[in-house]
């Protein structure tokens, strides 16, 4: 072959080269793009499928479906875009979770070692010296989390609507606690909550195990669900 003519087509594939791999890029980012705005995947997920591991606190934690629950959570809860503290009633909490209520507790097991469950007397939304001491501890560990959640409960005495209005205020108590001592600036974008009155994710007294307020023989399930999980979690989204 004549040199000139495979210099000039060796020259044309080399050009030719970046722009074929440019456009496969950016059709790729663009696809995934799409995944990561519709929470189906996170931007630092693996194309094999493996979860992404938490940054800073750097726990295993972070699976495909806490991710989803996170992500929604903050959207539709609280924290992403308008920075507000709302939180999520129980009927939204179902469509935030979109799994029943014993998958969506077990979604958190790994954490039983850094959570607390900060239990209330019946019929109460008041916050006494041994749930304010486990409220601080949790929350000061934050090893670099970005995100605290608060998930508040009720127990089945009682009607839904009193207990969901309920619910709301034993997350409200742990909220007004947390801005009272910290002073955090930046505690209406990393705080999360969720209030589920009677009505979703019950705990079972396999949560007995778990740094709580109540005392010892305050752990069947209706003293358990009398409560608020607090837990920092951090993923990235």
């Amino acid at each position: 072959m004549n040199p000139m003519v495979l210099r000039v087509g060796l020259g044309l594939v080399l050009a030719i080269a970046p722009t074929m791999m440019a456009g496969s890029w950016v059709r790729g980012a663009g696809k995934r793009l799409a995944k990561i705005e519709a929470g189906e995947v996170v931007a630092d997920d693996a194309d094999d499928g493996e979860v992404a591991i938490a940054t800073a606190a750097d726990e295993g934690y972070c699976n495909g479906d806490l991710r989803k629950i996170l992500r929604r959570v903050l959207q539709s809860c609280g924290l992403l875009g308008s920075g507000e503290v709302r939180g999520c009633q129980p009927v939204q909490a179902k469509n935030v979770a979109t799994m029943t209520g014993a998958d969506f507790n077990a979604l958190f097991l790994p954490l039983s070692q850094r959570a607390g469950i900060i239990q209330f007397d019946k019929d109460s939304a008041e916050l006494d010296p041994q749930d304010t001491g486990l409220l601080d501890k949790v929350f000061a560990d934050q090893r670099g989390a970005s995100y605290f959640f608060v998930v508040a409960r009720s127990s089945p005495e009682g009607s839904a609507d009193h207990n969901r209005d309920l619910s709301q205020k034993r997350a409200d108590a742990v909220m007004n606690h947390l801005r009272s001592t910290f002073k955090d600036p930046d505690l209406d974008r990393e705080v999360g909550m969720l209030w589920l009155g009677e009505e979703y994710a019950q705990l079972d007294q396999d949560f007995c195990q778990w740094s709580r307020s109540g005392a010892a023989d305050k752990c069947k399930p209706k003293d358990l669900n009398r409560s608020a999980f607090v837990a920092w979690i951090d993923c990235r989204l």
